[in-house]
């Protein structure tokens, strides 16, 4: 989310306040949707195009550059009531200008702004930028895809931010901090091994989660030598890239082209780009693009016309109403079109109505049918936005092609969130069993859950795997790594790397898509900062070093995205699939808490094993499960793991799991 910890679940019993009337005359405004908002160039000139249905005049403002001096020319605007726009044109193509928009609201003229679609902006984003885009392609662009995607529970997430994955001296990395950081190839630490994007394809996962990569408001892009980190949830111009990750933000075609170098590069490479988007709220309230241009539209309010706040960041946008639908969608659309992106995270997604959403997502699918969207299932307040209409975890299957995180898992595997100190199932707290079966099965209705158990979900929310994300951490809260440390505090760090490999093995054997916080395959934690949105490097930079330090830890991991790669009766599409194929063992839990164990049966979902047995011991002690007689080869045991050729092979019998260890065998 933004910039707090906080996922608080809305839930559709939560309390709603009413709709204001001070939004209901936002319902009967024109609105507009055309591709030509809010410039473009063409061989007749430059035109300009601002829906602003309760301004009284609007102007354009060109300038030479992208901050200081004065306009070089201003254009008067023309307003058309039907569709609520302003037009002006310049019959010459004005590229390498820039402009603003500046509107008259009840007798008084506001500041200026690049408007709400500003696709290229000057540094610090406060002009927008006038630029021939198709100079900005990298060789190649034309045939750039990225990769083919049948189902989304063949998708493996590695959630990363630009400055994380290179700032760090380890890293080797020369463009330390930028886009182009991940154009880097042969990259390594002063030992030899792999970083950055070769790291990447060592690793296997399939799909980057880069965090927000749009323009936003918290770094002075002027004085990059300050070496301020943001997260970047606290967007600006939603349509352009973030400066500081150009190698020159005072050039607007900079960051464009070398965003665009970043994905082909990660493209060629095989790996999809998904890009963490924040159309909930904005950085500023009255003093945002939007705000600017159609004062109170595009947000919802209280009844006394106060900013309501469902976001915990001062403001909520209004999705519900025609012209912020249509935004979302085009901006989405618009990203997916020229920068090839290959998938949506959305920032707390419940804020929006699952009506957008589901736009969101069809529209999306006829640009690119691989496409993947996700997004937090809840909010991080009460909003005017009935509960039924917004795109909550538990409304999930009121949507199509959209999935949500699972907070069932998360907190049932490591301990709950808001608690450091809380143990989970794989650091060895009992009575979570339950919960563990529901990430398991991906929330889907299934004959052997009892969802009245389960800590966070007390129903079958989602009718396919599809429709969940699993996951144990990410940049929100403690990193996995923090979070063992505080709560297994006073035990030996290999046990903490232990319940580390184990917490993954159920991410990662669980029916729906995995997803996994960049750098814990080597360790990697955050000093035991939560909330490090705005931390020095010094906190958020992955330590390549780690690398050798804990390799056999990435080892591991490695083995675990293999293991998926392998066998795709982990990654099964439909609710019925994994009722009928996916069979756990009885266990008395209030006898031998912390063990689960379960059969993936009949080659689900045309796997090669006949069977699959996954066994998880979350206890501080060994523990021993019955395995059926058989020819059973050992892929993982005792923190090994090895699916290409084995561990080795077992007749079945009495077998003894390691403490916080997975025991997994194929037939």
């Amino acid at each position: 989310m933004a910039t707090a910890t906080l996922f608080v679940a809305s839930s559709l019993g939560n309390y709603c306040f009413s709709q204001s009337n001070y939004d209901a005359k936002f319902k009967d405004f024109p609105t507009y949707s055309g591709e030509d908002l809010e410039m473009t160039v063409d061989n007749s000139g430059t035109h300009f195009r601002l829906w602003s249905p309760e301004a009284s005049e609007a102007i354009v403002n060109i300038y030479d550059h992208g901050t200081g001096g004065q306009p070089i020319s201003s254009l008067s605007m023309k307003y058309n009531p039907e569709n609520g726009t302003w037009t002006a044109s310049s019959p010459q193509q004005l590229y390498g200008k820039f402009y603003t928009f500046r509107i008259l609201h009840n007798g008084k003229w506001l500041n200026e702004t690049p408007g709400v679609w500003a696709k290229a902006v000057g540094v610090n984003g406060k002009r927008a930028a006038i630029i021939d885009f198709a100079s900005t392609n990298p060789e190649g662009w034309e045939n750039d895809r990225g990769p083919m995607v049948d189902n989304f529970s063949d998708v493996i997430v590695y959630e990363m931010h630009h400055r994380d994955m290179s700032m760090h001296p380890s890293s080797g990395i020369t463009n330390k901090g930028k886009f182009i950081a991940l154009t880097e190839e042969g990259t390594t630490t002063p030992s030899g091994q792999k970083t950055g994007i070769d790291h990447l394809k060592e690793l296997g996962i399939t799909h980057v989660h880069i965090l927000p990569s749009y323009d936003y408001n918290s770094v002075d892009e002027a004085n990059l030598q300050q070496n301020v980190y943001n997260w970047g949830y606290d967007p600006q111009n939603y349509n352009a890239p973030e400066g500081s990750y150009s190698t020159n933000p005072a050039n607007p075609a900079a960051r464009v082209s070398e965003m665009k170098q970043m994905i082909k590069s990660l493209h060629d490479a095989g790996i999809g780009v998904i890009m963490d988007v924040v159309y909930n709220h904005t950085a500023e309230n009255d003093g945002s693009n939007f705000s600017l241009t159609a004062p109170g539209y595009y947000y919802r309010h209280r009844e006394d016309g106060s900013y309501s706040d469902a976001s915990g960041c001062g403001n909520e946008t209004a999705s519900d109403l025609q012209q912020m639908q249509d935004y979302i969608v085009n901006s989405v659309k618009y990203w997916a079109d020229e920068y090839h992106i290959d998938g949506f995270r959305f920032d707390l997604m419940a804020i929006h109505d699952t009506e957008t959403m589901n736009r969101v997502a069809k529209e999306l699918k006829e640009i690119n049918p691989s496409i993947f969207v996700y997004g937090e299932g809840w909010t991080a307040g009460d909003s005017p936005l009935a509960p039924e209409r917004r795109a909550l975890k538990e409304n999930v299957s009121k949507m199509t092609d959209i999935a949500v995180f699972s907070d069932d898992l998360r907190d049932a595997v490591k301990g709950h969130y808001t608690n450091a100190a809380d143990r989970g199932f794989a650091t060895g707290k009992p009575g979570l069993e339950e919960t563990i079966k529901i990430g398991i099965v991906a929330a889907t209705e299934h004959p052997q859950v009892d969802y009245s158990k389960g800590n966070n979900s007390k129903f079958a929310y989602a009718s396919s795997p599809e429709m969940i994300v699993n996951y144990v951490s990410c940049h929100d809260d403690l990193s996995l790594t923090d979070k063992l440390h505080h709560s297994m505090e006073g035990e030996p760090e290999e046990n903490m790397l232990e319940a580390a490999k184990l917490a993954q093995t159920i991410v990662f054997t669980s029916q729906g898509t995995p997803f996994m916080f960049a750098g814990e395959e080597i360790f990697r934690d955050k000093k035991g900062v939560h909330n490090s949105y705005n931390s020095p490097d010094s906190i958020n930079a992955i330590d390549w070093s780690n690398k050798d330090k804990y390799h056999d830890q990435f080892d591991y991991y490695k083995g675990l995205v293999a293991l998926r790669k392998a066998h795709p009766a982990f990654r099964m599409t439909s609710a019925q699939d994994i009722a009928k194929n996916l069979v756990f063992d009885k266990i008395d839990s209030s006898k031998t808490p912390n063990l689960i164990s379960y059969s993936l049966k009949n080659h689900a979902n045309g796997d090669s094993a006949e069977e699959i047995k996954v066994v998880f011991n979350g206890a501080s002690n060994p523990q021993t499960v019955k395995i059926p007689k058989g020819n059973w080869q050992i892929v993982a045991q005792d923190g090994k793991i090895n699916p290409e050729e084995g561990l080795g092979s077992t007749k079945g019998g009495n077998i003894t799991l390691a403490p916080y260890s997975a025991l997994i065998l194929t037939r």
